[in-house]
């Protein structure tokens, strides 16, 4: 457990939290005990390793809830509150350099884009230290995020994605996916943007059995489904890591 101080960055889907602290490893997960708070808070972690590393930081995409936790990062929190946490979970991505290439598929529902996120930046950056994928470096592979929530607003970082996206357009990809929204679509995002849930087919035109590597995150019915989909396509179980929001 370690006591850390909070740096604190407000916007309209939530508020993202940059937590000052010495870990040296980022994982899933933090779970956040809060002084006066009664219940603990479990948030994900949207930061990647490389933030970590070159700021001592790391970031938490908050969404506004009655939920304790919640309630106090929003409407009592400020810069320097003093909180204790915990880091840990399973669900991340760390090769080594003398790992094979993966292709990544990223599989992302709601607030289920917490952890893929990290997942896509830290793939980001370790192609950063090695773009021409020389012997002896990081050997990354390409990354395509399946991402859907309910309107174009509720879409988490999609302005950093699309920007991922074209500085890597050899290796980085996405597909928005809206379920709800009855406006246009903002002409910036209209390229990325499909109306309606991640389809079985989309999902099939990414997935090579033999280097595929697939994670999801997401509610459980929208889970359960990708991954028989997955599964019936040919990606054996340990080819696909998923964790479920409740």
């Amino acid at each position: 457990m370690q006591t850390s101080h909070l740096e604190l960055d407000s916007g309209h889907c939530g508020k993202r939290e940059c937590v000052l602290n010495q870990l040296t490893w980022l994982k899933q997960r933090v779970d956040f005990f809060i002084p006066g708070v009664e219940k603990a808070g479990g948030f994900s972690i949207c930061s990647s390793p490389g933030l970590l590393q070159r700021e001592g930081v790391i970031e938490l995409a908050v969404k506004y809830t009655q939920h304790p936790p919640a309630h106090w990062i929003h409407t009592r929190c400020v810069v320097d509150s003093l909180v204790e946490m915990r880091v840990g979970g399973d669900f991340f991505y760390d090769p080594l350099p003398s790992d094979p290439s993966v292709d990544l598929l990223l599989v992302a529902g709601g607030v289920g884009i917490n952890p893929l996120y990290s997942i896509l930046t830290h793939a980001a950056d370790l192609l950063r230290q090695n773009p021409h994928n020389t012997e002896g470096g990081y050997n990354i592979g390409s990354t395509h995020l399946c991402y859907s929530a309910k309107n174009t607003q509720e879409l988490l970082f999609k302005k950093n994605i699309i920007d991922i996206c074209q500085e890597f357009p050899d290796k980085f990809s996405c597909d928005f996916h809206v379920t709800a929204q009855t406006t246009e679509f903002d002409p910036q995002l209209q390229p990325y943007v499909n109306r309606g849930r991640v389809s079985k087919e989309k999902l099939r035109g990414h997935v090579d059995p033999d280097t595929t590597l697939c994670y999801l995150c997401g509610p459980p019915p929208m889970i359960e489904s990708l991954v028989q989909t997955l599964l019936d396509s040919g990606l054996s179980q340990d080819r696909i890591l998923f964790e479920k929001w409740w």
